[in-house]
């Protein structure tokens, strides 16, 4: 009896352990970190394991440990090693910059391989196609004035033609602006497999994603003049540019062809690449570059990286009860008493020197004129 119940037992534990590593196996993810062009903050891929998985909080502990700070001190033995297969363990070579980004409405599983292949950027970059879970992290920073967070998520109100052009040629595209009426042009955009597509800013889903372009391109334009500001400090502060880019997930929901939807990607890695080249630029190479693509639902479409302060703790200094006087009458005059004797004695022992120096015979017997025999 006892034997059968055992043979249950291991049965459900070993069913169990299936369902689970089959649950987190599953990917809700990819995380792509992006190395910098003049220095070395991330390992190269290993050819072994081609696709790394990682959990999401060792994600944010990663943005915390290339910032310069320590990670969390909840974060498990495991995912310090897992962090230590990602990022060069020298705590002395830190970019202190990082540029994080959530992407929603990506699938993972459809075409992101062969459109991240596509681009010289993301192909030679560390990928995470097992981000195994898809619960929010808190990224810890330490006090505001140690580190400056600057968010990407301003939308712009209104747009110009000028501005589609100037975007455009950004990316390597044109603008045919419509004579009639603003706003009502063609934008056209090659791709890196050679062919372009082209963007009516007539309809709303293609507008719409335009202008989400748009606003990253400003609100990165703007990131590199905080930082232009915050070089010329003293204080000198990490800086974390964060931002959630939802104009994949609103271009797939009204768009008309899928195969549209499915261009916007490659648009949309195409201004990442121009962006974090300026950003390498400005920052010197000092920066390193994260992307958080995931396909979310309705109700998971928030952003999933949230950073909170933890100010250090204040020190607490001793307090005397009971102040000394320490510059009373008594304690004056043995000060005194002892300046006046020690320069006296310095003045005697001066002067038998030099009396000594001056009257010495210069006879090789003397101790300063004699030899050392070994023997």
């Amino acid at each position: 009896m006892e034997f059968r119940v055992s043979v249950v037992v291991c049965t459900l534990l070993l069913t169990f352990s299936l369902f689970s590593h089959h649950a987190r196996g599953e990917a809700s993810g990819s995380a792509f970190f992006i190395d910098s062009s003049t220095h070395r903050f991330i390992r190269d891929r290993s050819s072994n394991d081609e696709h790394p998985s990682m959990l999401l909080q060792e994600v944010g502990a990663a943005v915390s440990v290339l910032l310069g700070f320590a990670p969390p001190s909840t974060l498990s033995a495991a995912s310090s090693s897992k962090l230590n297969e990602v990022l060069i363990p020298n705590p002395f070579n830190r970019p202190r910059a990082v540029f994080l980004l959530e992407v929603n409405g990506i699938n993972v599983n459809a075409g992101l391989e062969k459109i991240v292949q596509d681009n010289a950027m993301f192909s030679s970059s560390i990928r995470s196609t097992n981000i195994i879970d898809s619960e929010k992290v808190n990224i810890q920073l330490p006090d505001e004035n140690e580190v400056s967070v600057f968010s990407l998520d301003e939308q712009l109100e209104d747009i110009t033609d000028r501005e589609i052009s100037d975007f455009s040629s950004l990316i390597g595209g044109s603008y045919a602006p419509d004579a009639l009426e603003p706003l009502n042009g063609v934008l056209t955009i090659p791709l890196a497999n050679g062919n372009s597509v082209n963007l009516h800013m007539s309809k709303k889903a293609e507008r719409n994603f335009v202008v989400g372009l748009l606003s990253l391109t400003r609100n990165v334009k703007r990131a590199i003049q905080m930082h232009d500001d915050l070089s010329q400090s003293t204080q000198n502060p990490a800086e974390l540019l964060t931002g959630c880019f939802n104009g994949i997930k609103v271009f797939q929901e009204q768009a008309e062809v899928e195969s549209i939807a499915q261009h916007g990607v490659e648009l949309l890695l195409a201004t990442l690449t121009k962006l974090f080249g300026s950003l390498q630029e400005a920052y010197k190479g000092q920066i390193v570059g994260i992307i958080y693509c995931q396909t979310t639902t309705p109700q998971e479409s928030g952003k999933k990286f949230d950073v909170i302060f933890t100010p250090h703790h204040t020190a607490r200094w001793l307090e005397e009860i009971k102040a000394l006087n320490a510059t009373g009458p008594e304690v004056v005059l043995v000060r005194t008493t002892l300046a006046w004797i020690t320069g006296i004695i310095l003045l005697i022992s001066t002067l038998l020197g030099i009396c000594y120096l001056m009257n010495m015979p210069l006879t090789r017997d003397t101790l300063l004129y004699s030899n050392v025999k070994l023997d």
